[in-house]
């Protein structure tokens, strides 16, 4: 079972799609966060989670502090999960809380190519088949989306090779979670108009 580990909608359960996803292990979520806290990067963070699957993610940044999330997976049944799990989520947000969140059906190189929102926390975990040109086609497009010392938190498997980094991006570490290999990386918004 899938849920939200801590926060204010900590233990709380996550519906999952029947197929086509891979969802984090807690213990790999556990270490993501533990990092992410101890940057000081979640509160009131706006957050983009790219192949949301469920939204474990970007809904795990929300139950911690951050006040924006998207949740973008192509396949409806994601879709739907997402919408069901953020509905969940806000349920526990406590009273006063203003918590923009929305599950978007749509491929992350078509939204990231839209160039639509600015976020300071992204996070990428598509499918370990996914094409490294793709991967490094997102990795592009979201030089246009960031802010200033923004962080990319990319899930990839541990015998994938590292990713094409696009300009402004700088690989701060890898951690290694069992076949998982997360990929943590400062970046900095990069002018297309120059």
């Amino acid at each position: 079972m899938t849920r939200i580990i801590s926060g204010f909608a900590g233990s709380l359960g996550l519906k999952v799609p029947r197929s086509g996803t891979r969802p984090t292990s807690d213990r790999t979520r556990e270490g993501i966060f533990s990092a992410l806290e101890a940057r000081d990067v979640l509160a009131g963070a706006r957050v983009l989670d790219l192949y949301s699957g469920s939204g474990a993610l970007g809904l795990e940044a929300v139950s911690r502090g951050a006040r924006l999330v998207r949740l973008v997976d192509k396949a409806s049944d994601a879709a739907n999960a997402g919408r069901a799990n953020i509905k969940t989520v806000l349920a526990a947000a406590p009273k006063g809380t203003t918590i923009d969140a929305q599950a978007i059906p749509q491929n992350a190189l078509a939204y990231v190519n839209r160039g639509v929102g600015r976020f300071e926390l992204v996070f990428i975990d598509p499918p370990y088949d996914l094409p490294e040109t793709e991967l490094t086609a997102v990795l592009a497009g979201l030089s246009a989306m960031v802010d200033e010392g923004a962080l990319l938190v990319v899930e990839r498997s541990t015998r994938s090779p590292e990713p094409t980094w696009a300009a402004g991006q700088v690989l701060d570490r890898r951690r290694d979670y069992g076949e998982t290999a997360v990929y943590f990386v400062d970046a900095d918004p990069v002018d297309s108009s120059a």
